[in-house]
């Protein structure tokens, strides 16, 4: 496996067409990978795997409102950046593939990783005025962030921790 994020955030960035102050750019991608990695290092989620899906979720928005293909163009650019800017095994492309291009739809996952992609975004949805909603939220410590808020992880006992694999 190998994976540059350095060059991946670099070309994400530079590729991105909407403006700097954009609800759905990499202040934001910056933000849910900072959520996905609190959850992955509580809930044994892979981070290689929720840190790519921060960087590419949002990257191929065409604008900040209505844009429901955006994730299948996202899982596009990943595919097309596979084999360069990083590599992963077959069953981790197809898991960050499904994330990338479902992750607007309003589902929630029983794949630990994909569910840990997803729940980070949607923790970020106040930024646009939205309630986090733990219906919508696939993990234990997801739906406990629902909530509770950013105070499950103030110590080291926080509600749903105990999804991490034995």
């Amino acid at each position: 496996m190998h994976i540059d994020f350095e060059k991946i955030w670099q070309s994400n960035i530079a590729q991105f067409t909407l403006s700097d102050f954009s609800f759905h750019g990499p202040k934001h991608w910056r933000q849910v990978e900072s959520n996905g990695l609190q959850l992955a290092h509580r809930n044994g989620a892979k981070q290689y795997l929720v840190r790519l899906f921060a960087v590419y979720h949002d990257a191929k928005r065409e604008n900040e409102g209505y844009d429901p293909e955006h994730g299948y163009r996202a899982a596009e650019l990943a595919l097309s950046d596979h084999g360069t800017l990083f590599s992963l095994n077959e069953q981790d492309l197809e898991d960050l593939v499904y994330a990338l291009r479902l992750h607007n739809g309003g589902q929630t996952s029983k794949d630990l990783t994909i569910g840990t992609c997803w729940d980070a975004d949607r923790m970020d949805l106040p930024r646009v005025g939205a309630k986090v909603d733990a219906d919508y939220m696939s993990t234990k410590l997801g739906k406990a962030y629902a909530v509770h808020g950013q105070r499950v992880f103030d110590d080291g006992e926080e509600p749903g921790s105990s999804e991490r694999p034995k």
